[in-house]
């Protein structure tokens, strides 16, 4: 059947870079990938607390259908993130919290659903890391179709299996595995940066003057003393 299909996993990025990513904030990794790759300020974090991060183990559903999250559960690997498209419909929770229970004992690193989980209060007090679209006390159908590693987009993110999946409380970002190394390289320099800016800031040693530079540049007539 035409999109009911469960994929071979192609790779996944290496745990050396799922590591070192974990130590990155998200909006850093953002910036240097030109502040593209979002996945929407929908997606908010539902756990207690702690970043995500690992290989994604894709899976598109039909709205409010968990049949293939079910499948992809049994089948990712350890330290995996299980990643949903569920077309962002919130009507029905696709997630709850023995479907986490279940992924714990599996050892998957967190979950990230584009769609609706449930048992909130019971998520919200742990801290596997599990991020979605929205909250709905309606239960989910078993009944497909859907499939599983193949690739999908959240909001515009496009997701490919074995990509990097790093999320915090700004959000979530996907680090595709080609170019994680890279990614990971400049986004340690924008971290470095930024805390010497910090550390200016905080001792007044910053130069403000590109502010006035760009506003003129751009053709803002300012009538009060820089």
């Amino acid at each position: 059947m035409i999109g009911f299909h469960v994929h071979a996993h192609p790779g996944r990025v290496t745990p050396a870079l799922v590591e070192a990513f974990r130590a990155l904030p998200v909006a850093n990794v953002s910036d240097v990938m030109s502040r593209l790759p979002g996945g929407g300020p929908l997606l908010q974090q539902r756990h207690g607390g702690g970043v995500l991060s690992g290989p994604a183990v894709t899976v598109k559903t039909r709205p409010g259908d968990n049949l293939m999250i079910h499948k992809a559960l049994d089948i990712a690997e350890p330290g995996d993130v299980i990643v949903v498209d569920a077309d962002g419909d919130t009507t029905n929770a696709v997630v709850g919290e023995l479907m986490v229970a279940h992924a714990r004992y599996r050892r998957i690193a967190g979950m990230v659903i584009y769609g609706a989980i449930r048992d909130a209060a019971a998520i919200r007090a742990g801290d596997f890391p599990i991020f979605s679209t929205g909250i709905s006390h309606r239960g989910p159908y078993k009944d497909g179709p859907g499939t599983v590693n193949a690739q999908i987009a959240l909001s515009g993110m496009i997701i490919a299996p074995g990509d990097l999946i790093l999320g915090d409380e700004d959000g979530i970002v996907a680090v595709p595995k080609s170019d994680a190394q890279a990614i990971h390289d400049a986004a340690i320099k924008k971290a470095a940066a930024e805390d010497k800016q910090m550390q200016q800031t905080l001792i007044g040693a910053m130069d403000r003057s590109w502010v006035d530079k760009t506003l003129r540049d751009k053709g803002c007539i300012i009538e009060v003393d820089s």
